[in-house]
């Protein structure tokens, strides 16, 4: 198989990837001969009938030590659409050689045993990475920082079940004893990984990295909400008007703060009377988004603040209070003053918004797991946790089977079992040529 495995031309250099047992002969049929292994060599490439295609640095990895685990053969030309296309249709035309699908490249790599399933989600997060913080967690995700982990785990368990094995084929049956000893160690070090999984279980979740933290301005009506999603978007999102009820939906935008994936959402106002029916439908979405957000920009009276917890309070509309004693008062009881209008306080706000932010991600070396990988890792830590005192944790049988299925739960992380039916989904999201 072949494909474009750089950027679509025009572009100063296109690289056109070659993997399978037909790589070798392609390159030779393109060049007429077959350079040495690892190591770039400039080419007249040409196609069957002889005709001139480009000057190119060919390159050639013999496998099984290449990215894909098969033949691997590399062709560097240059970034033009038309040369691009005229050693596309020469390779077609090659025997053994077609066109990859997508991510075929990369599901290769994971059925040949070169990354894992875990390194194929990362490295799908990376292609797809838009800020700094999902860049790094797609790359602790590709370089094997959870597969490592999973590898500890896996180690641990093989040792639990060798002990359980041996006291179940080697020990006294009739000294109960030694028999309740070994399971009461056995359930020991079962809750000590159970606990080491649960560690994980509380970091945040990729998804949050890779959707973005929700950021909600809520307030009452004319509080400011509208203008100060324009002013932090930079550019008219949000209907602005002195009318109360203006805004009668939720209105979200993605942006990036500091490298930050977030989505902010401009809200309907808060008011109990006075809301037609329209509006009032707004106002309940507001609350549920409220609820629903992980961080609130409150911009209404400090003490009629919802019950979050991460709400900044903002003293909106600086410029039109400022020397009104009492709208001071209540200002000084929120976290800052903002004026959209004028700028004053926003650098502040953007500072304070990342800071707590930066609270719901994970530490720095900290990998953060997906869904998929949460709900296995959590049947795992299920299966190893045995409440003492059960029938369960004097019966070295069943503890051993507790094992047993705790391993099967991580296999599926790495995707070495349970795993077909979502292989098609993951690797469609990659482009041709990885």
């Amino acid at each position: 198989m072949f494909a474009l495995s750089s950027g679509m031309p025009p572009a100063a250099i296109a690289v056109v990837r070659i993997s399978g047992p037909a790589a070798a002969s392609a390159l030779t049929s393109l060049s007429g001969r077959l350079p040495s292994p690892r190591r770039a060599s400039l080419a007249r490439l040409c196609d069957p009938e002889g005709r001139a295609l480009d000057q190119a640095l060919m390159l050639w990895f013999p496998g099984p030590a290449t990215a894909t685990g098969e033949d691997l053969a590399e062709l560097h030309l240059h970034g033009g659409r038309a040369v691009v296309a005229a050693v596309e249709r020469a390779l077609a035309a090659l025997p053994g050689l077609r066109a990859a699908a997508p991510g075929e490249f990369t599901r290769r790599a994971f059925a040949n045993g070169r990354i894992d399933l875990a390194e194929a989600e990362g490295l799908a997060d990376l292609l797809a990475a838009e800020t700094e913080s999902q860049r790094v967690q797609a790359l602790d995700m590709a370089s094997g920082h959870v597969s490592r982990a999973i590898a500890g785990w896996q180690d641990q368990l093989l040792a639990l079940m060798a002990g359980a094995e041996a006291e179940l084929n080697f020990s006294d049956e009739d000294d109960v004893e030694v028999y309740e000893s070994a399971a009461e160690r056995l359930v020991g070090g079962m809750g000590g990984l159970a606990a080491e999984l649960g560690e994980w279980l509380a970091r945040p979740a990729a998804e949050v990295i890779a959707d973005g933290l929700s950021v909600v301005i809520a307030g009452p009506p004319n509080a400011g909400k509208s203008t100060l999603i324009n002013a932090l978007a930079q550019r008219e999102l949000a209907i602005v008007s002195p009318l109360a009820g203006t805004t009668r939906d939720v209105i979200e935008t993605p942006l990036a703060l500091d490298g930050i994936a977030m989505r902010f959402s401009d809200t309907a106002g808060l008011r109990g009377e006075g809301a037609d029916v329209v509006e009032a439908i707004g106002i309940d979405r507001a609350r549920a988004a409220i609820e629903a957000a992980d961080i609130v920009l409150w911009l209404g009276a400090p003490d009629e603040a919802p019950a979050h917890p991460r709400t900044i309070l903002v003293a909106a509309q600086a410029d039109r209070w400022r020397g009104d004693a009492a709208a001071e008062a209540r200002a000084a009881r929120c976290d800052l003053a903002v004026s959209a209008t004028t700028g004053e306080g926003m650098a502040a706000l953007h500072r304070h918004i990342v800071e707590m932010a930066r609270t719901l991600l994970p530490r720095e070396g900290e990998a953060a797991l997906r869904k998929r990988q949460r709900d296995a890792l959590a049947e795992a830590r299920d299966w190893l946790t045995v409440e003492i005192g059960s029938r369960e944790a004097s019966d070295l049988i069943l503890l051993a089977e507790r094992l047993r299925l705790a391993g099967g739960a991580l296999d599926r992380i790495t995707g070495r079992a349970g795993v077909e039916d979502m292989l098609d989904t993951l690797f469609g999201r990659f482009c041709i040529g990885k």
